[in-house]
Parts: C-alpha cells; sequence; structure tokens
C-alpha cells in the first residue's frame, strides 16, 4: 500500500520534468521541475488551484484524472483553449510541454489576466459528455454501481430480473487493476463478443481504500469469478475453462475454435461479477453436513428464501400453473415417469404443495455421504465430497499459517501459485514453495466462502473453492427494480411487491 501510494505519484514527476520552460515563464525556478513531489506542488501553485489538488494526486486512480485536468489548466494557461490544443496537452505532455516552455511565441497568462473564452454549442455539448463519463465512472468505481440478477443462483433472496445497486464503499472502493479501459463496460467491448474493453498498458497492484466495515457473515456479496482468469469465449464463465479443460483435454480446448473460441486471459477486476452469500470467513472451518452448513461445529443460519431440489410424486395429475405462480416455484421439470416432477422449493413453498390433494409424496433430491461428484472443489478423488455432503475444509486467513502435505496440497494449490503469485514444486513427495522447502505457507490475503441460497442450483465455492479478499466488489444493498423474464408488461412484468427492497 505505502509503496502504491509513493509510485504513482512520482510517476506523474516525469512528464513534469520536461516543464522547465513552463515554470520559469510562470515565475516560478526551472530546477524546481527536478524535485519528487514538489514540483507537482509547485504545478498546482501556477495552475493556482487549492491545496486539496495536490493531495489528490496521492489517492490511486483518481490522480489519474486529477493530473490530466492539471495538464488542461496548464494549457489554458498558454490560453489554449481549443479542444484538440487540450487533447495534445493530456496525450502528449513530453512533447507539448517543451513547446510551451520554449517557444517564443507562447507566453505564460496568469488566470486573472486572460481572455474570456466563448464556448460554442458543439463544445458546450462535449465538455458535458466528457464530465459526465469521468463523474459517472468514478460514481461506479468508488461509490456504487448497478447490477442485474442474471441466473437464479441468490432464489429466492434475489430473483432473476431484479436491479440492485451494491455498494463499494461497504467493504471499501478497490482500485481497478486495468485502469485503461472503455467506459460503462465490463470485459468486452459493446457489439463483440471477443474484443477485451481493456489494455494492459498500465497494470496496478491490489489496493483498496478504507470501508465503512469488512465482509461478514450472510452479506449478499459481489465478487470477480476466482475461476475466470482463464476464459473460453464460446462458454464465458458458464462452465469454466479447467472444467472443459479436464473434461475435453487441454490440446482441443486450445485448438478447437468452432467449439471452444478463443482463450483468454482476464486480469482480477475484468473477470465475470458473480453474486452470492458469504457463508464463511477467515479462519473459518466450514462442512456441509446432510444440506445443513455448520460452521466451526455449530449449525449455520439458513436464509429464509434458500431452496432445494425435491422429487414431487402426484396421482398422475399435472399441477395448476397458477398454483405455482401462487407458490412462487419457477424451477421445475418433468421427469420420463407420469406424475413424478423436479421441483427446486423453498421450505414454505414445500410445506404448501404437501398439502395438495394430488401430491403423494415429496421427497428431498440429495446427494449421500461418500459418493463423489468430481465437479466440486478441489477436484480430487481422496476429497469423496458432493454438494450436500462437504468438507470439512479450512478457510485461510491473512497471517496465519496453513500446514501443507501432500493430502491437503489440492486444497491450496491454486492459492499458493494463482491468486497468491509463488511458484510450487512437488519433488519426491515434499513441497517447494519459490525454490524452499515448506512445510507450511501463510497467506498475504484474506479469503471467504460464498454460497447461493439455492443450494442446488449455483455455482459456487464449493465448485470452485475460496474467494480472495482482492477478488471482493462490493455489498449488494437495494434492489430498485425487479422484472419477470417469464412475463409480458400486461401480465405482472414488474413485480411492484419486489421493487425498492433492502437485500437481506
Amino acid at each position: 500500500m505505502l509503496e502504491l501510494l509513493i509510485f504513482l505519484p512520482l510517476s506523474f514527476t516525469l512528464p513534469t520534468i520536461f516543464a522547465w520552460g513552463v515554470y520559469e515563464k510562470a515565475g516560478r525556478k526551472g530546477w524546481e521541475t527536478l524535485i519528487p513531489f514538489y514540483n507537482l506542488y509547485v504545478f498546482v501553485k501556477i495552475i493556482q488551484k487549492p491545496l486539496w489538488w495536490f493531495l489528490l494526486l496521492f489517492f490511486p486512480f483518481i490522480n489519474v484524472f486529477v493530473y490530466m485536468l492539471m495538464l488542461v489548466e496548464l494549457a489554458k494557461a498558454f490560453e489554449k483553449y481549443k479542444l484538440y490544443q487540450q487533447f495534445i496537452a493530456v496525450v502528449f505532455p513530453l512533447v507539448y510541454l517543451p513547446y510551451l516552455g520554449f517557444s517564443e511565441a507562447e507566453r505564460f497568462v496568469p488566470e486573472e489576466k486572460r481572455k474570456k473564452f466563448e464556448k460554442g454549442f458543439a463544445r458546450e455539448w462535449v465538455d458535458a459528455i466528457i464530465f459526465a463519463v469521468v463523474a459517472a465512472t468514478i460514481i461506479r468505481t468508488f461509490l456504487l454501481e448497478a447490477y442485474t440478477i442474471p441466473t437464479s443462483s441468490m432464489e429466492k433472496s434475489l430473483l432473476v430480473g431484479d436491479y440492485l445497486f451494491v455498494s463499494k464503499i461497504a467493504y471499501g472502493p478497490k482500485v481497478p487493476n486495468t485502469p485503461l479501459s472503455f467506459p460503462f463496460v465490463h470485459h468486452t467491448l459493446p457489439f463483440s463478443e471477443t474484443t477485451p474493453s481493456f489494455v494492459e498498458w498500465i497494470k496496478l497492484p491490489y489496493f483498496r481504500f478504507p470501508g465503512f466495515g469488512a465482509v461478514e457473515r450472510y452479506d449478499a456479496v459481489v465478487f470477480n469469478y476466482p475461476d475466470g482468469d482463464t476464459v473460453s469465449t464460446r462458454y464465458q464463465s458458464n462452465k469454466s475453462y479447467y472444467v472443459l479443460k479436464k473434461e475435453f483435454g487441454r490440446k482441443r480446448v486450445w485448438t478447437d475454435k468452432r467449439n471452444f473460441g478463443d482463450i483468454v486471459y482476464r486480469p482480477v477486476d475484468k473477470r465475470e461479477n458473480y453474486i452470492k452469500r458469504c457463508i464463511g470467513l477467515p479462519g473459518d472451518s466450514l462442512q456441509v453436513i446432510d444440506r445443513q452448513v455448520y460452521i466451526n461445529g455449530k449449525k449455520s443460519f439458513n436464509p429464509a428464501g434458500m431452496q432445494f431440489q425435491y422429487w414431487v410424486k402426484t396421482d398422475g395429475s399435472g399441477i395448476n400453473p397458477r398454483i405455482l405462480d401462487d407458490l412462487n416455484v419457477t424451477e421445475f421439470s418433468r421427469s420420463g415417469q407420469p406424475g413424478l416432477f423436479m421441483f427446486v422449493l423453498t421450505d414454505e413453498a414445500r410445506a404448501k404443495l404437501e398439502k395438495l390433494s394430488i401430491v403423494e409424496s415429496i421427497t428431498p433430491f440429495n446427494d449421500p455421504a461418500g459418493e463423489w461428484n468430481e465437479a466440486v472443489f478441489p477436484q480430487d478423488k481422496r476429497y469423496q465430497w458432493n454438494r450436500d455432503n462437504y468438507g470439512p475444509i479450512y478457510i485461510p486467513k491473512k497471517g496465519v499459517a496453513i500446514p501443507l502435505n501432500m493430502d491437503v496440497l489440492p486444497l491450496y494449490e491454486r492459492l499458493i501459485t494463482v491468486y497468491e503469485g509463488n511458484t510450487l514444486e512437488v519433488k519426491d513427495n515434499q513441497i517447494y514453495i519459490n525454490g524452499e522447502l515448506a512445510d507450511s505457507f501463510t497467506p498475504k490475503l484474506d479469503y471467504y466462502w460464498m454460497m447461493g441460497d439455492n443450494r442446488h442450483n449455483s455455482a459456487d465455492s464449493r465448485y470452485w473453492g475460496f474467494v480472495p479478499e482482492d477478488h471482493i466488489v462490493g455489498k449488494a444493498e437495494f434492489v430498485w427494480l425487479s422484472l419477470d423474464p417469464n412475463k409480458s408488461l400486461f401480465t405482472g412484468k414488474v413485480r411492484w411487491d419486489k421493487v425498492f427492497r433492502m437485500v437481506k
């Protein structure tokens, strides 16, 4: 953190060194451009702006916009008001600053002596659009961002078609890893399925500003998909690259463009946004026994809208769609047997459905203990786990050593290599981290365990493991609109009872 606070302002001092002549024309000493930090303080004085402009240069990401504004203000000090002139000052300061400083045709004019510049209609609009884009970018990066629920993994707490606001200041906004990106889109340009919306010319390390608090248990959290560092452009986040590689082999996934598209890498801030409920905190031990989550040996709280799959057997009759609508049942399918259905139900919906005269039985569709599901994390036969019987597993905590051996290595290998950026080798059944023999590993980040409320229809930590703290985006706070994708405007598309509600 301290290194970042020093490095970023220091990087702005480099183009400022080229302003020797500008400083002299402004009545300052040319050598003042050579002193790091001090030259920026003088810069602010030259353009006659308050001290807080200089202080903002120490805030990552914000300082990029501040320095660009400083260059624009400096161009104005030489009575360069046209848009292309200010554009050159911002984009090519290493050329434009010496030109302003050493050209005899250019002169520095204090603000009180400058000619009044009348903006035309087009220029007013251009300035307004630029201001709106910059302001909106800062707001969605540091304060609030709109988000839409695309899947049913959080039903019935959050529904498909819910539009909500995510608070960035709840846990502290994090600085984008890739600040050079197209505004208002995530990882892909509009009208394209493969073209990245960002360039990695500038890559910033993880840094998070202070927030109102830390992630708490049972918060609805938006985060970057941990398994989304490598992605098939054909499948995107619908199916993990690592699952595809295991299922079809690395060679085919990389060479079969028709079925898998391109294989691309995405930095942390450009990985797909997911929303789940935080079940496990750093330092917790988690286990799932017959669908029930246990944290540190105690039963975990079950959200009111939590759902599971059930076999529903009727007397052969179908169930009236109006009844299902009244019960808010949206996920179901028929089996090959008459009168047998698969329903996804809350406890409340199950209790009401059991009272119907045509219903003979409702049976939970559970994965029994000891039945291995190879799709669940860590995808290793030594861990005979499934979605309903999982763990126990320890959730790593920053600064607390994790004992390592060959048995537990599958649980923490990705954490050590991908999330924490270390090299790992196994030689003669011994573990080497960064070339040194290791019997433990101490993480530098906190980790979390996320699960959807729709427990049988949620791609969550049971399938891809821990969520590092640098992947946390924000807290889901408020639903402002809720639209039912299965209904028209005239048949109840707007869920009026679900709008303007706080996320619980």
